[in-house]
């Protein structure tokens, strides 16, 4: 697996076929992940995630697979995507079996220092559900600003200094 980047206790690798089931086990946990990363929706075949995951092969891709050090074990992907000109949204998602340890938090702290210096981006933002506030917490500890909100959606932002 190519190694793009990485922090403390994770390795940021290029999104491989390899990871194919844990992609599947963790994009259909409803409870634990899915719900908090899209709407409601059938759940992935095999077919489904490896069309879009040989779609984010690429280099021009801006997802990353997270593995923890030591272990290789799969924690989740962060992705910068909806990239226009220096901005960028950012989203994550974390195996539940990964929640609860601290890799979110680390995980959003690097990546927005990669995502300003190594992507250029001057501004990442984001979109949180308003019964996320787990979620909300983390992302207001590691310096995101709230800037619209709705019923359903938090809308939060950090600008390069």
């Amino acid at each position: 697996m190519e190694k793009v980047f990485e922090s403390e206790n994770i390795i940021y690798v290029r999104p491989t076929l390899d990871l194919v089931p844990e992609y599947l086990e963790m994009v259909n946990d409803i409870e634990n992940v899915a719900r908090f990363i899209g709407e409601s929706r059938e759940l992935y075949t095999e077919e489904d995630e490896i069309e879009y995951i040989r779609n984010k092969m690429d280099n021009t891709s801006t997802m990353y697979s997270m593995l923890e050090k030591g272990t290789n074990e799969f924690i989740g992907n962060i992705e910068f995507f909806n990239r226009v000109f220096d901005e960028a949204e950012w989203g994550v998602a974390l195996t539940a079996k990964m929640q609860n340890k601290g890799y979110g938090t680390e995980a959003l702290k690097r990546s927005v220092e990669y995502g300003f210096n190594e992507l250029g981006l001057k501004r990442i933002y984001l979109i949180v559900y308003v019964n996320n506030p787990r979620a909300k917490h983390v992302y207001e500890k590691c310096g995101f600003k709230e800037f619209k909100r709705t019923d359903v959606d938090i809308f939060m932002e950090i600008e390069k200094e």
